[in-house]
Protein backbone atom coordinates (compact mmCIF):
# COMPACT_ATOMS: atom_id res chain seq x y z
CA UNK A 1 0.00 0.00 0.00
CA UNK A 2 1.27 3.30 -0.67
CA UNK A 3 2.10 6.07 1.96
CA UNK A 4 0.03 8.60 0.74
CA UNK A 5 -3.22 6.37 0.79
CA UNK A 6 -2.18 5.04 3.95
CA UNK A 7 -1.97 8.41 5.89
CA UNK A 8 -5.38 9.14 4.53
CA UNK A 9 -7.16 5.95 5.43
CA UNK A 10 -5.31 6.60 9.07
CA UNK A 11 -6.43 10.35 8.94
CA UNK A 12 -10.13 9.67 8.27
CA UNK A 13 -10.60 7.06 10.99
CA UNK A 14 -8.45 8.85 13.39
CA UNK A 15 -10.59 11.12 15.91
CA UNK A 16 -10.34 14.45 15.66
CA UNK A 17 -8.67 16.78 18.29
CA UNK A 18 -10.29 20.00 19.43
CA UNK A 19 -6.89 21.65 19.83
CA UNK A 20 -8.11 24.88 21.07
CA UNK A 21 -10.20 22.91 24.16
CA UNK A 22 -6.95 21.49 25.11
CA UNK A 23 -4.79 24.39 25.21
CA UNK A 24 -8.01 26.08 27.35
CA UNK A 25 -8.14 23.13 29.48
CA UNK A 26 -4.53 23.10 30.28
CA UNK A 27 -4.44 26.55 30.69
CA UNK A 28 -7.03 26.60 33.42
CA UNK A 29 -5.93 23.01 35.09
CA UNK A 30 -1.79 24.26 35.16
CA UNK A 31 -3.59 27.65 36.73
CA UNK A 32 -5.22 25.53 39.53
CA UNK A 33 -2.31 23.81 40.38
CA UNK A 34 -0.37 27.30 40.60
CA UNK A 35 -3.07 28.61 42.89
CA UNK A 36 -3.06 24.97 45.00
CA UNK A 37 0.91 25.60 45.17
CA UNK A 38 0.54 29.05 46.20
CA UNK A 39 -1.97 28.12 48.70
CA UNK A 40 0.52 25.25 49.99
CA UNK A 41 3.15 27.77 50.30
CA UNK A 42 1.00 29.99 52.26
CA UNK A 43 -0.43 27.22 54.22
CA UNK A 44 3.24 26.20 55.09
CA UNK A 45 4.73 29.52 55.77
CA UNK A 46 1.63 30.56 58.11
CA UNK A 47 0.83 27.63 60.26
CA UNK A 48 4.32 26.21 60.72
CA UNK A 49 5.91 29.44 60.74
CA UNK A 50 8.56 28.68 58.40
CA UNK A 51 10.22 31.10 55.32
CA UNK A 52 8.67 30.87 52.60
CA UNK A 53 11.59 29.19 50.53
CA UNK A 54 11.26 26.08 53.23
CA UNK A 55 7.52 26.38 52.68
CA UNK A 56 8.22 25.92 48.37
CA UNK A 57 10.30 22.65 49.18
CA UNK A 58 7.21 21.60 51.53
CA UNK A 59 4.57 22.54 48.65
CA UNK A 60 6.74 20.62 46.33
CA UNK A 61 7.08 17.55 48.34
CA UNK A 62 3.31 17.87 48.61
CA UNK A 63 2.14 18.01 44.82
CA UNK A 64 4.79 14.47 44.28
CA UNK A 65 3.08 12.92 47.73
CA UNK A 66 -0.15 13.47 46.05
CA UNK A 67 0.82 12.83 42.65
CA UNK A 68 2.60 9.21 43.50
CA UNK A 69 -0.27 8.37 45.74
CA UNK A 70 -3.14 9.05 42.69
CA UNK A 71 -1.10 7.28 40.59
CA UNK A 72 -0.96 4.43 43.21
CA UNK A 73 -4.44 4.50 43.12
CA UNK A 74 -4.89 4.11 39.85
CA UNK A 75 -6.77 7.57 39.09
CA UNK A 76 -4.17 9.79 38.05
CA UNK A 77 -4.08 8.91 34.54
CA UNK A 78 -8.13 9.67 34.12
CA UNK A 79 -7.11 13.38 35.68
CA UNK A 80 -4.29 13.82 32.88
CA UNK A 81 -6.20 12.25 29.62
CA UNK A 82 -8.88 15.15 30.65
CA UNK A 83 -6.61 17.94 32.21
CA UNK A 84 -3.57 17.17 29.34
CA UNK A 85 -0.47 19.48 30.07
CA UNK A 86 -2.07 21.11 33.16
CA UNK A 87 -0.57 18.30 35.15
CA UNK A 88 1.91 16.73 32.75
CA UNK A 89 4.29 19.67 32.49
CA UNK A 90 4.53 20.40 36.74
CA UNK A 91 6.69 18.51 38.77
CA UNK A 92 3.27 16.21 39.18
CA UNK A 93 4.28 14.81 35.98
CA UNK A 94 7.44 13.98 36.77
CA UNK A 95 6.14 12.20 39.76
CA UNK A 96 3.45 9.85 37.96
CA UNK A 97 6.00 9.33 35.08
CA UNK A 98 8.47 7.85 37.71
CA UNK A 99 5.93 6.02 40.08
CA UNK A 100 4.12 4.52 36.74
CA UNK A 101 7.36 2.55 35.93
CA UNK A 102 8.02 1.34 39.72
CA UNK A 103 4.79 0.19 39.65
CA UNK A 104 4.60 -1.28 36.56
CA UNK A 105 8.23 -3.21 37.08
CA UNK A 106 7.74 -4.40 40.70
CA UNK A 107 6.85 -7.87 40.11
CA UNK A 108 10.88 -7.85 38.67
CA UNK A 109 12.15 -7.59 42.11
CA UNK A 110 13.72 -4.52 43.98
CA UNK A 111 17.13 -4.25 42.37
CA UNK A 112 15.99 -5.80 38.62
CA UNK A 113 12.85 -4.39 38.62
CA UNK A 114 12.62 -1.06 40.18
CA UNK A 115 15.55 -0.06 40.54
CA UNK A 116 16.61 -0.51 37.16
CA UNK A 117 13.73 0.86 35.64
CA UNK A 118 12.07 3.58 37.83
CA UNK A 119 13.61 6.33 35.87
CA UNK A 120 13.01 4.61 32.17
CA UNK A 121 10.14 7.23 31.39
CA UNK A 122 11.66 10.53 33.61
CA UNK A 123 15.54 9.36 33.65
CA UNK A 124 15.85 11.66 30.17
CA UNK A 125 14.68 14.90 32.21
CA UNK A 126 16.96 13.81 35.19
CA UNK A 127 19.99 13.95 33.02
CA UNK A 128 18.96 16.95 30.51
CA UNK A 129 18.17 18.64 34.05
CA UNK A 130 22.01 18.24 35.12
CA UNK A 131 23.51 18.46 32.54
CA UNK A 132 21.44 21.89 31.35
CA UNK A 133 22.36 23.45 35.35
CA UNK A 134 26.00 22.79 34.72
CA UNK A 135 26.29 24.13 31.20
CA UNK A 136 24.24 27.21 32.66
CA UNK A 137 26.22 27.53 35.41
CA UNK A 138 29.36 27.36 33.55
CA UNK A 139 28.31 30.33 31.42
CA UNK A 140 27.49 32.06 34.26
CA UNK A 141 30.38 31.80 36.14
CA UNK A 142 32.69 32.79 32.98
CA UNK A 143 30.50 35.78 32.25
CA UNK A 144 31.16 36.87 35.74
CA UNK A 145 27.65 37.01 36.92
CA UNK A 146 27.67 35.16 40.39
Amino acid sequence: MEKNKYKQIVDKVSPKEDKLYNAIIAFLIGGLMGIIGQFLIEFYSYKFGIPTKEATVCMIVTLIFFSCLFTSLGFFDKLVSFAKCGLIIPITGFAHATQSAALEYKKEGLVTGIGANMLKLSGAVVIFGVVSAYVFSLIRMLLGVI
